[in-house]
């Protein structure tokens, strides 16, 4: 053994040979972090992969510059896993790495950059007799150490940090000094760790109701032939307690459970209720906790005593599992479990499934609306079916009523945002005690500003999409590249003060309800509302604790919440959830409007939905209604197949950008007649997408609509060869390239 085969984290495909120096070679092994030269003067953290024998050919190979790590840090499920992503994907090895590891952990120097967190402690010196002699005749000081005496008693402890006896005591610095200058008391340092502190266990599991029962026994049936199976439950059947039965089984086993929840707003309720039955068993990992955090919990996944249940939203595919027996897909058809940007565009239920695979370990997915493609497999036998058709406790569904809001206005009878009706309701339920909830899935004021002169509105310098403005803020932002712009008032076309704003946000909604009910509490959770780490966790609970009666926002409150004072939801412009130009469109605006109805129900009443709408008659409202899933499956699955989508074709999109708009064009369509030559008609394009321009560069885009039958393996080496033929054209090789597969949209 005298070479190794690593990967870096960069966008560079396959691995890189490297030589092992002697004094290395007992010390090395698959999984171990190095520090490795590559180009020039750079140093990189690679992973090793492989251990070999075989120098490559006519190639001076370098050596390994040195270890970082006494034991592997990524484990052999976790290379399997990102050479599946790599391959299923079509993204570089490098680019699996770089988003699975925690970035402190891929110093990109020769020093790690991960240090542990270390806190002052404070100890009696117990060895010391003479203490009123030192102390003398410092008053300070000999009040001090009395009141150490009695916290130390106290607190039944030999340390305590000093912070704590600082906050309890309103000691000085000066006189704690004295005290350690005199070795009466010790000052130390100790490290410990950033990870929340242990909390115990409260409860054993809710006993099952009947139909949950039944499920969970169905369930465990299921997977006896099957390794994944579709949990179809209404909103608020209970599914989340039939999982912690699901859990408490694979504990005994000595198996750990992974939970994936879309948004991390959902770790919020979940965590209370898992930590409750579970304690210190549960770790959390998303995106709102710090990199140093993310590397502790990652060591703690390798250690003797690892998290037995990890909930976390789709990165936490990537730790360092070592028996995992269950994976939990949440609210599997949610659209936030598609990586976007940057590489991999991974989608996180079917990797699950693929790591649940490398264990041999089952998975279960759980929704009330599920996504098209995973019924039709349910529905095939594929996977396995379980369904859950009560709301628990028997509590009736929502019942869901329509407000043309065309016809409001056109009768003059709708004079703010919210239509007559739905005042009147929310009106009745805060009379009442109870909670409201209003969606608007659009953040911000205002969507656009728009001269009501010669219809100039302000867009982006670097993309071509109009500007929102977020009236709070006092500005216009890109939602694409974030960029803000100064408001204007007067139009710089036709020069007079003619701009108004068009449309309405969950900002202005905000508004608007406030003027409506001056008296009610009102909040409000979008991305701008909860940009801090524990904002999610305050609006939450100052909601779920009625310090809050109305809350507005977007999408993520649809998300599988449960608040059980909630009498009234109301959806607002409906139907720009249908009018996307993608053919998933009414499949998201149904699964959103049926979960955010689902938010709505008390146990002594049914609750009240109420959509507006300028379109009522369009046949997936009927569906709505009548809480008819499977209705609607049907009719989307004709349309599926009449035209050519998914689960009856696989999608490939292959993305071009370049800032010089002719280059782009030229070198899509050059791609494009490329894959003709032996794909036909399953090439669609090039094409100019809707926002064809972001961050200055120009896009194109090609579709690929592939049979089913087709080897993804053959696809995939075809394509590469495509682009390397591609690359071969001076005026393309800069153009940036990229694949998004079982693209969603």
């Amino acid at each position: 053994m005298y070479f190794v085969d690593v990967v870096l984290p960069l966008p560079l495909a396959g691995s890189f040979t490297y030589a092992v120096p002697a004094e290395m070679q007992r010390k090395i092994g698959i999984g171990f972090r190095a520090i490795v030269p590559f180009g020039k003067r750079k140093f990189y953290t690679a992973i090793i992969l492989r251990l070999h024998n075989n120098p490559p050919k006519g190639v001076e190979v370098k050596e390994i510059h040195s270890l970082i790590d006494s034991r592997p840090m990524v484990n052999e499920h976790q290379v399997r896993l990102w050479e599946w992503i790599s391959f299923y994907y079509m993204a570089s090895l490098g680019d699996v790495y770089k988003a699975a590891v925690p970035s402190l952990m891929k110093p990109q120097d020769l020093e790690e950059k991960f240090k542990s967190k270390t806190e002052t402690f404070i100890r009696l010196n117990t060895g010391i007799n003479d203490i009123k002699q030192l102390i003398g005749r410092a008053k300070k000081q000999a009040e001090l150490y009395q009141a150490l005496k009695k916290l130390f008693s106290e607190e039944s402890g030999k340390q305590i940090p000093k912070k704590e006896i600082v906050a309890k005591t309103g000691c000085s610095d000066s006189v704690l000094k004295g005290l350690i200058e005199k070795k009466i008391v010790i000052q130390y340092a100790e490290e410990v760790s950033r990870l929340d502190k242990q909390v115990a266990a409260s409860r054993k599991p809710f006993k099952l109701n009947v139909q949950q029962q039944k499920a969970f026994e169905e369930i465990n049936r299921c997977f006896e032939e099957k390794n994944v199976c579709l949990l179809h439950g209404v909103t608020s059947s209970g599914k989340t307690e039939i999982y912690i039965h699901l859990i408490e089984e694979r504990l005994k086993l000595k198996q750990q459970t992974l939970y994936l929840v879309p948004e991390i707003a959902l770790t919020t309720q979940l965590t209370s209720r898992l930590q409750a039955v579970f304690g210190d068993k549960l770790g959390i990992y998303h995106s709102k906790i710090n990199d140093s955090e993310r590397t502790e919990i990652w060591q703690k996944m390798l250690s003797e005593s690892p998290y037995e249940i990890v909930i976390g939203v789709r990165s936490s595919l990537f730790l360092p599992f070592r028996q995992l027996g269950l994976v939990i897909v949440d609210e599997e058809h949610e659209t936030s479990y598609k990586q976007q940007e940057p590489a991999p565009r991974y989608h996180a239920r079917d990797t699950a499934i693929v790591l649940a695979q490398t264990f041999e370990a089952k998975t279960l997915l759980g929704s009330a609306t599920p996504a098209i493609e995973t019924f039709y497999n349910a529905k095939t036998g594929k996977y396995g079916w379980v369904t859950l058709e009560q709301r628990f406790d028997n509590i009736e569904l929502p019942k869901i009523t329509f407000e043309n809001t065309q016809e409001l206005r056109r009768t003059k009878k709708m004079k703010t945002v919210l239509a007559p009706a739905l005042i009147e309701k929310i009106n009745k339920a805060l009379e009442s005690g109870e909670q409201v909830i209003l969606f608007r899935n659009r953040r911000g004021f205002a969507p656009m500003l728009e001269c009501k002169l010669c219809g100039w509105t302000p867009k982006c310098s670097r993309c071509d999409v109009s500007l929102t403005y977020h009236k709070n803020r006092q500005e216009l932002k890109c939602h694409y590249c974030n960029k803000t712009y100064k408001p204007v008032r007067e139009c710089p076309v036709c020069h007079e003060e003619s701009v108004e704003l068009i449309g309405m946000g969950t900002e202005k909604l905000e508004e608007e309800v406030a003027k409506l009910f001056p008296d009610a509490s009102i909040a409000r959770m979008d991305t701008d509302t909860t940009r801090g780490k524990e904002s999610y966790e305050k609006i939450i609970s100052d909601f779920q604790n009625k310090k809050v009666q109305i809350l507005i926002g977007t999408q993520m409150l649809s998300k599988g919440l449960d608040f059980d004072n909630v009498s009234v939801a109301g959806i607002i412009s409906a139907d720009g959830l249908l009018n996307h130009p993608d053919f998933r469109s009414h499949e998201r605006g149904f699964q959103l409007m049926l979960q955010a109805a689902g938010r709505a129900g008390r146990k002594n009443r049914q609750g009240e939905v109420v959509i507006q709408t300028a379109d009522p008659g369009q046949p997936v409202y009927r569906y709505l209604q009548a809480n008819d899933y499977e209705g609607f499956f049907r009719s989307q699955l004709a349309e599926r197949k009449l035209f050519n989508y998914p689960p009856f074709k696989r999608l490939i999109l292959i993305v071009f950008k370049h800032k010089d708009e002719d280059k782009v064009e030229s070198g899509a369509d050059f791609f494009a007649r490329l894959l003709k030559q032996s794909l036909g008609e399953m090439v669609l394009g090039p094409n100019k997408p809707l926002i064809s321009r972001i961050q200055q560069y120009h896009i194109r885009d090609i579709l690929l609509k592939l049979d089913n039958n087709l080897s993804p393996a053959k696809i995939r080496q075809f394509i590469q060869s495509v682009e390397a033929r591609f690359r071969e054209n001076i005026d393309f090789r800069y153009i940036v390239l990229h694949y998004d597969v079982d693209v969603t949209g």
